[in-house]
């Protein structure tokens, strides 16, 4: 061990050389990690170890052996529950309960959509549908949830547990309330049907809003047709092509992608009816009131607060952007000038090149891969203490050849966990920018602590032999933000692994992630790293000012677009609307939440596979930014780099994942609780234009 470290601790001060066409760059370990190309040593006689290390998982067969073992170890855990006397060893069985069944569920959920070969994928799925199975059978046992009661109910020995157990053993508890433990037994098994159900439909749901809609051929004009994917005489359309310069083009993709498939449209249905029979099955007025017990809305009506008055306070201004954005279209198609939803993104973007010159070509040969993973491993540092050291994975350790293995080091209190980066691109891996728990942090029985394992998924292209991965500033932030949600991974370091990490409330969880993308933005850190691959020259100021202004144009605009989903989202989730469809409802909630007409025989909410995983909750990326505005103005703002504001930060909001109320460690970071005005104003106020980046730009 100690040797092993002290060879770490020599390769920490190593400097990679490489030569591109003459010019000699200089790499830390951690951008020769990313920058260079990988060439793995072929280890034919080396052991398997297995998947994440995992030794079962050599095979897709090791699924249903992982599956068992994780099931035979929860019987004999439910019996111990049942059987020893209310205390903290209550909670610390429910919880390696809850670890014992996460470990194979979190690791079979990524591999499920990630891994390269389908009889891993197909070993995956099966198993999150047993693991599944068995957790909501255990949320409607009738004698584990009477031990969790007999803790809860014993106030002497609840008075003597720590804050963080008393509110895992409720987070439990809660759990046993929404499956209908406390109803009769038919009640209880419809229950459990009901849940069963809900993960079909889930998935029936997702799988359907990815799916292209196809059209013959002959219904498009001959010069638009090569714009599409062809299917012998039927064109496919797999999405919006938002991008696409030909007005026509995107009409085109709008209608055919969102037309309504009646299937979809039946699945949504009984997705939102099952929703709000269980929810009302087990004492709730709606889906959403029981979705939003524990976030820091905590009701559907705060939720609605908040969205309408920001709606309110964005009508001006997002007026004035689709303004804009028509004067736009007149002058580059004056023959049909009116703005359609199709227009918005492409006209937004026009807006942002014409007055800013952001052409993202101009910005990716300063932002290598490495170069901008080296930027955060430089202000982890800085701020947290925290670094990374590329590792070797072993054979049969990672799912492809091109995944990298970063061990996180913190200066003093040594390994903190693994982030394993799969960040290129390859056929059938899922074009998300993604970021999954594979295991959890807690403290074993043992004293010793579980190390969290995460993944980072990215979509990027391969580094090639003359060049290294080159991101646009898109691409940059984005990594920025998943590496907001691994470091908050690995350092909620919890006692339990059942509120871990990001396994806190979800306007909570999103807070670490958008938190990044304002360093991002910031050009003392850009600065740090930004420098051309080839010359090494750093990136001007004037391109990263200019850069985050052109993010404020018709950012007005676009908010309002996420207010409307949200709306939609809550409506959704709320109480029944009598005789009306998701598509009628849709065009009243566009008419009042939008600006941009709704456009006859399209159905968007089809295409809405947030609804799955952010049911009731997608105002979260709009609460969760609005308190990442205010961390960062007051205490980040001033000093990037501030030492004593990310220890802060750190045991404050990173520390305890979701071990305490969201909104008490909101107000220990800022030292006060933020009224749903203030979150609407630091949302607003980041929409107002920097005066100094105007000057800069006027040079």
């Amino acid at each position: 061990m100690l040797a092993s470290r002290r060879v770490v601790f020599t390769l920490k001060h190593f400097r990679l050389k490489v030569v591109y066409r003459n010019v000699t760059t200089s790499w830390s370990p951690v951008e020769a990690a990313f920058n260079a190309r990988q060439h793995r040593k072929l280890d034919i006689l080396g052991r398997n170890v297995g998947l994440f290390r995992v030794p079962e998982l050599t095979s897709p067969a090791g699924f249903e052996k992982a599956q068992e073992k994780a099931l035979e170890e929860t019987q004999q855990l439910v019996q111990r529950a049942c059987t020893i006397s209310p205390g903290p060893q209550t909670v610390q069985t429910f919880d390696q309960l809850s670890d014992s069944l996460c470990r194979v569920a979190d690791l079979a959920d990524f591999v499920k959509v990630a891994h390269p070969d389908p009889a891993f994928r197909e070993a995956a799925e099966k198993t999150c549908i047993e693991i599944g199975t068995a957790v909501e059978k255990l949320n409607t046992n009738v004698d584990l949830c009477k031990s969790l009661k007999d803790l809860l109910d014993n106030k002497d020995v609840m008075d003597s547990l720590d804050p963080e157990t008393r509110r895992v053993a409720e987070l439990f508890m809660f759990d046993f309330e929404i499956s209908g433990i406390h109803l009769d037994k038919d009640k209880r098994k419809r229950a459990v049907d009901l849940n069963v159900k809900l993960l079909d439909l889930n998935n029936e749901f997702l799988v359907g809003s990815h799916l292209p809609n196809r059209i013959d051929k002959k219904a498009l004009p001959d010069h638009i047709r090569h714009c599409f994917a062809l299917d012998g005489n039927y064109i496919q359309i797999g999405g919006l092509h938002a991008d696409a310069p030909d007005d026509l083009v995107r009409e085109a993709a709008y209608k055919i992608f969102l037309y309504p498939n009646p299937e979809q449209l039946s699945c949504l249905d009984e997705l939102l009816s099952c929703r709000r029979e269980l929810a009302q099955l087990v004492g709730y007025r709606s889906f959403a009131h029981r979705a939003l017990q524990g976030t820091m809305a905590k009701t559907p009506e705060t939720v609605m607060e908040f969205l309408e008055l920001l709606s309110e306070k964005l009508t001006d201004r997002a007026a004035k952007d689709f303004g804009m954005m028509r004067d736009m279209k007149m002058k580059l198609n004056p023959e049909n000038a009116e703005l359609m939803p199709w227009d918005h993104p492409y006209y937004s973007g026009v807006l942002r090149a014409e007055r800013y010159n952001i052409e993202p070509s101009l910005y990716s040969p300063f932002f290598s891969l490495g170069a901008c993973m080296e930027g955060l491993n430089m202000l982890f540092s800085q701020l947290l203490g925290v670094s990374f050291q590329a590792e070797q994975p072993e054979r049969g350790e990672v799912w492809c050849e091109d995944v990298r293995k970063l061990a996180v080091v913190h200066e003093s209190e040594g390994l903190l966990g693994y982030i394993y980066c799969d960040f290129f691109h390859r056929l059938d891996k899922p074009h998300q920018d993604c970021h999954f728990t594979i295991r959890g942090g807690r403290l074993k029985e043992d004293g010793e602590y579980q190390l969290p394992v995460v993944v980072l998924m990215l979509s990027l292209p391969h580094p090639t032999k003359n060049c290294p991965t080159l991101l646009t500033p898109g691409m940059m932030e984005n990594l920025f933000h998943e590496m907001g949600h691994a470091m908050h991974s690995m350092l909620g370091r919890t006692r339990y692994q059942h509120v871990t990490g990001t396994r806190c409330p979800t306007d909570f969880a999103e807070v670490p992630s958008i938190l990044m993308e304002y360093f991002a933005s910031d050009y003392r850190v850009v600065n740090q790293f930004a420098r051309h691959y080839k010359t090494g020259q750093p990136l001007p100021k004037s391109m990263v000012s200019r850069l985050c202004e052109s993010k404020k144009v018709c950012a007005a605009a676009d908010t309002q677009l996420q207010v409307f989903y949200a709306v939609l989202d809550q409506i959704y989730h709320g109480q029944p609307h009598q005789s009306k469809s998701t598509t009628e409802i849709l065009q009243e909630t566009q008419a009042l939440f939008y600006g941009l007409p709704y456009v006859p025989n399209t159905a968007w909410q089809l295409r809405f596979s947030h609804l799955i995983g952010y049911g009731a909750k997608y105002y979260s990326y709009l609460m969760s930014r609005a308190v990442a505005s205010m961390v960062w103005k007051q205490s980040f703002m001033k000093d990037p780099f501030d030492r004593v504001m990310g220890e802060r930060y750190r045991s404050e909001m990173l520390a305890h994942g979701g071990g305490k109320e969201p909104m008490l460690m909101v107000k220990g970071m800022l030292q006060q609780t933020p009224s749903t005005a203030e979150f609407v104003d630091a949302l607003v106020s980041d929409l107002d234009p920097d005066f100094e980046s105007f000057l800069m730009d006027s040079e």
